[in-house]
């Protein structure tokens, strides 16, 4: 039995990788493209942006999954997204607005007397982004970056509100099947091993940009 429950809960468990994969490779560009928004001189696009971002922190990630699924077949009478789809949409846009949040508050931390002094020596703006700013704003994103996406991968579990049979879906339908508790605990061990290697994995990196401290 316990061969049959790994290889049951495994199966789940690439549906929620593959939900946090897709989620980075969409969100973290999306967050950037936000985030220029967001600073933008244009006071039309800057407040669109931001009451955007509002509206997406200020509500939860549940909500925008049922409205993302559900919401085009019931508004426009049509097919809608499957659920995977759905749930990658929500999720790309969700964890977007936070990375953008993110961005901003490291951009808007480095000093505006390094661009003068950029200036002074005759670099010019991208120069100055690319030498002199842009490793030290990825130094003091990575720790909140850090975990931002190890919350994410317990997020994913919010996929079974619509029926993906990721990690915890896979869990809770063998405990229904079989009777069992204990799947439930052992999905655990899924989730520390997972967060634990993103743990290392950003403490490795952190150290490796300590030179970049600004």
């Amino acid at each position: 039995m316990f061969l049959d429950v790994t290889l049951n809960l495994l199966e789940g468990f690439k549906l929620t990788i593959l939900i946090f994969l897709i989620t980075l490779v969409g969100a973290l560009p999306l967050g950037l493209v936000i985030t220029f928004g967001s600073m933008s001189k244009i006071k039309f696009i800057k407040g669109l942006t931001k009451g955007f971002v509002w509206i997406v922190r200020g509500t939860p990630l549940m909500l925008q999954i049922i409205l993302v699924f559900y919401g085009p077949g019931l508004i426009f009478h049509t097919n809608g997204l499957g659920r995977l789809p759905a749930v990658l949409v929500a999720f790309i846009i969700n964890y977007a607005c936070y990375f953008s949040e993110i961005y901003r508050g490291g951009i808007e931390s480095i000093s505006q007397g390094q661009y003068e002094a950029g200036q002074v020596l005759g670099m010019t703006k991208t120069q100055i982004f690319f030498k002199v700013i842009l490793m030290q704003v990825v130094k003091r994103i990575i720790p909140p970056m850090g975990n931002e996406i190890i919350t994410l991968v317990k997020d994913t579990s919010l996929a079974r509100v619509v029926s993906c049979v990721e990690l915890l879906k896979a869990a809770q339908d063998i405990v229904g099947l079989k009777a069992i508790i204990w799947p439930i605990f052992y999905i655990g061990a899924f989730y520390l091993l997972f967060t634990g290697f993103l743990t290392l994995l950003f403490g490795f990196i952190e150290k490796k940009l300590n030179y970049y401290k600004g």
